[in-house]
């Protein structure tokens, strides 16, 4: 299998760590790889945004509050 090797902010790195520590996954490489092939399978079924049709939303929250979503 290749192998790969990624930087992750370390909020990223303590929730892998806690997962693995609750017995989610065996070890970090088991809970990175079935991460992103979860993240990969997720991609393909929404597939890319397409920009053009983009509200802004998603940049600035629901009501353009760029830290929160108002509904």
């Amino acid at each position: 299998m290749p192998r790969v090797e990624i930087t992750v902010p370390e909020h990223l790195e303590m929730q892998i760590a806690q997962m693995v520590e609750e017995g989610e996954f065996l070890n970090r490489e088991e809970a990175v790889e079935e991460l992103l092939s979860t993240g990969i399978k997720a991609y393909k079924t929404s597939g890319p945004r397409d920009d053009d049709d983009s509200s802004g939303f998603e940049d600035e929250g629901m009501m353009g509050h760029e830290d929160e979503y108002v509904f």
